[in-house]
């Protein structure tokens, strides 16, 4: 094997560990962690610990908290202990907790690299920001620092440095001579692991592929080979530790790893007590008749809220489905300068769909206005940053600024209403665009553009299968999210993470579009879908944090009267859902609208909404197991009927697709959470954004990865999110789903290492529920002569023909 092969191979393996990060523009949640999903939980943390100086586990002042308030249920916390071996008392036991990282000591050369590379990076990766853009960024990182170098006064002209290689790999052979082969993977892990903001945004741009990898390309390998460069050129030390490699031997922080297992357990059994009993309610129910109206809500857990009262003002039906529709496409919008992926970062676009101009007057309407709007705001941008004219420019418009600053921190709801005033006489895209969404016999890049039939079919059959649908409303309205603030460069982490960081608005409207066309819904009756003649389907946005959605599509004169029933109690809705959330965030529930859209409009506010703040479950049912249940925003709810899906691929897709991102959400929130200086991003007053990819704490250092202090904390000692791991609550026979799991080592290995929990509620065996144990196994998860009769140890066959993996399932 070549040299060059070994490093680069060497590279991959070692980058394994770092976890990728998305620019804060299309901000993705994602485990940080993700490098060590394949060990136990507890194992990962203590690795992680070694290499990244992270904490794993809660702080003894937040458990006592949980203990205290009753969050974690004594009598299952007493159970853990007892089945870990312990016999002291939880607050004995509370004492023992250390879960304290001693930061390793860095040396005052890598102090200087850090310092110096992360000049470079950042002026490297600006993806626009910058008014004078670094020179040499067509030839790649490393050959852009390798011309450069000379002219930076900061960098050393000593070791390899002195005369760098024509490539990278020639750079890092040169500087791991002294070092043998069997060492350079553990220099690369720790030389990675140094900056893990910065080389996780490194690898996911490289993973990417998008368009600014294609005009500056910048590789893991470039970035070694200028830091080790570096490192030999300041004289520092770059012998790597026996830390990582040890960790792999040393044990959990147990009191911590027992407390926080029991704060699961108690709210994992709250929900599934609840879950199991509306399942047996459910079997004693009769039908429900045709509703006036079905919603399609993301999974989100702040939908939870929305839909909870959109069913209490009247005869409507909220169904769950993960935000993009269950449409992989590419997204380009009217005016916006590059498409964006539309979809999950774990599932690759398919489709290219484009907005295309086809009212002229208001096309012209809207460019006119954008028009002047970009070339004023263009010379804004160039007074003040121009050298010449910046001190000019503030003393003539000062006055006019301060005026501005003191209308948006006095009285932010009144200017975002003026400001929205000015936009709604601008046509907006969706009044003189339409999407692209039939064929085009045309590609853009190598995506096709538009979908075919045979494909339109399949995303709305797709869609239908996986809630279980079987009857369908005169009004059907997919409504997509996003989120309004202001000022806020955490933004997109607002937005729909199904959409990757971005409005699932646009996906709304092509799965409307889909099934409003009349070749699709034929080809759909005759695939079985009993699809009414007079369903109208529509498309809408729920803006998540002032609770507003709009619907927009036409209706036939035949529903006008039910649209307008419609939007006027989605109004209602709304005063309700924004009076909870409002209350939640320590403001006035009298005020809900009011205060909602203040936070929304204030070029202040640090907490515009709480995101998904709070997530702690995820329920796949039927939307009845979860209806009548107020789940306080804490809840992912993904819509599913077993007895619609005898093959179990409409579950299959739910456990490899919804199930994995929400693990994505849960454990970005809860890394943030336990450790926000390693894990999050600090506080967002003493945040610097730099160049359009992330935020700085200060004026330099790593790229801060997580959320912000205000998204995850009430107080500075108070979490508002309990950090705890995801409990997944699922509603269908566990043959069924242990068939579902057998073909997908990817997730069961987030089970077997106790990254999520997963409960099954099985309607075939008296509604009792089943805990996942590990290697395809289960054991009873409540009381058995409160839910029915034992289980057998080998399963009842299934009632429909399938070959699933049968379970092993306990005996109590």
């Amino acid at each position: 094997m070549s040299t060059e092969s070994t490093i680069h191979e060497g590279i991959d393996d070692a980058a394994a560990t770092v976890g990728s990060v998305w620019p804060i523009h299309s901000f993705v949640t994602a485990n940080p962690l993700s490098g060590f999903e394949n060990v136990p939980f507890g194992e990962a943390v203590t690795q992680a610990a070694d290499l990244l100086g992270g904490r794993g586990y809660p702080s003894r002042e937040t458990f006592r908290a949980a203990l205290d308030d009753g969050r974690i249920d004594r009598e299952l916390l007493e159970s853990e202990l007892a089945d870990r071996g312990y016999e002291a008392d939880p607050e004995t036991l509370l004492e023992r907790v250390d879960t304290a990282v001693e930061p390793a000591p860095t040396d005052e050369g890598t102090k200087r690299v850090d310092r110096v590379l992360t000049k470079w990076l950042s002026a490297f990766l600006d993806e626009g920001h910058a008014a004078w853009s670094m020179p040499g960024r067509d030839d790649g990182f490393y050959a852009a620092f390798r011309e450069m170098a000379p002219y930076d006064a900061e960098v050393p002209d000593d070791g390899v440095l002195a005369s760098l290689p024509e490539t990278p790999t020639e750079a890092i052979e040169a500087v791991l001579e002294p070092y043998p082969e069997g060492q350079w993977v553990p220099v690369f892990e720790e030389q990675l692991a140094a900056l893990p903001g910065w080389t996780g945004f490194i690898k996911q741009r490289a993973d990417d592929e998008g368009a600014w990898q294609s005009e500056h390309p910048i590789a893991l390998a470039d970035y070694l080979a200028v830091r080790l460069a570096l490192l030999d050129g300041f004289g520092a030390d770059i012998e790597p530790s026996t830390g990582p490699e040890s960790a792999d031997a040393a044990p959990a922080d147990e009191p911590a790893e027992a407390l926080l297992s029991a704060w699961a357990a108690s709210y994992r059994s709250a929900v599934v007590d609840r879950v199991a009993a509306e399942s047996r309610s459910l079997a004693e129910r009769e039908p429900s008749g045709r509703p006036d109206a079905q919603l399609v809500f993301c999974i989100d857990t702040r939908s939870e809220v929305i839909r909870r009262h959109v069913e209490a003002e009247g005869d409507y039906e909220t169904h769950g489905y993960a935000g993009f529709f269950g449409v992989p496409m590419e997204y380009q919008g009217y005016d916006a300068e590059t498409p964006v992926d539309a979809c999950p970062p774990i599932v690759e676009p398919q489709h290219r769909v484009s907005e295309i101009p086809t009212e002229r007057d208001a096309k012209a309407r809207r460019d006119r206005r954008s028009s002047v709007r970009e070339a004023a705001g263009a010379v804004v941008k160039k007074l003040k940053t121009n050298p010449a004219s910046a001190f000019g420019f503030v003393e003539n418009a000062g006055s006019g600024y301060g005026l501005a600053l003191a209308a948006r921190t006095l009285v932010p709801g009144r200017v975002r209403d003026l400001l929205g005033a000015a936009d709604d006489a601008v046509p907006d895209d969706r009044e003189f665009c339409e999407q692209t969404v039939h064929h085009q016999h045309a590609y853009a890049g190598d995506l096709p553009v538009g979908m075919t039939r045979e494909e339109k079919v399949e995303y709305a059959a797709t869609a239908f299968e996986l809630m279980g649908w079987e009857e369908f409303g005169r009004l059907v309205a997919f409504v997509g999210h996003a989120s309004e603030t202001t000022n806020n460069p955490y933004n997109a982490s607002l937005d729909c993470g199904a959409c990757a960081g971005n409005p699932g608005g646009p996906n709304a409207r092509v799965l409307a579009s889909i099934c409003a066309d009349p070749d699709v819904r034929a080809t759909l009756r005759e695939r079985g879908f009993d699809l009414p003649e007079d369903t109208v389907f529509l498309a809408g946005e729920h803006n998540t944090t002032t609770d507003e959605i709009e619907l927009y599509g036409d209706v036939p004169e035949s529903h006008a009267d039910d649209l307008a029933r419609l939007r006027a109690d989605l109004d209602a809705a709304r005063e309700s859902a924004a009076a909870e959330r409002a209350e939640s965030m320590g403001g006035d529930a009298s005020a809900g609208v009011d205060e909602t859209e203040r936070r929304a409009g204030d070029w202040a506010e640090t907490r515009p909404e709480w995101g998904l703040a709070g997530n702690a479950g995820f329920v796949v049912g039927p939307r009845e197991l979860t209806s009548g249940l107020d789940l306080d925003g804490r809840a992912f709810l993904h819509s599913y009927d077993w007895s619609t899906d005898p093959d179990g691929d409409a579950l299959e897709a739910i456990l490899v697709g919804p199930l994995v991102v929400t693990q994505w959400i849960n454990a970005q929130y809860y890394f943030s959470t336990v450790d926000n200086a390693a894990y999050g991003s600090g506080s967002k007053v003493t945040q610097n954004p730099v160049g359009n990819v992330g935020v700085y704490q200060g004026n330099g250092g790593d790229l801060m990865t997580g959320l912000p202090r205000q998204s995850l904390m009430a107080a500075d000692d108070e979490p508002y999110h309990q950090p705890l791991r995801l409990s997944t609550v699922l509603h269908a026979p566990v043959e069924r789903v242990t068939g579902a799991l057998a073909d997908h080592d990817e997730v069961t290995e987030l089970l077997d290492n106790d990254w999520l929990s997963l409960t099954v509620v099985d309607p075939t065996r008296e509604h009792r529920a089943f805990r996942y144990e590990r290697d395809l196994t289960w054991a009873p998860a409540s009381d058995p002569s409160a839910a029915g009769p034992e289980a057998p140890t080998e399963p009842e066959a299934p009632a429909e023909p399938q070959e699933p993996v049968a379970p092993a399932v306990a005996d109590d």
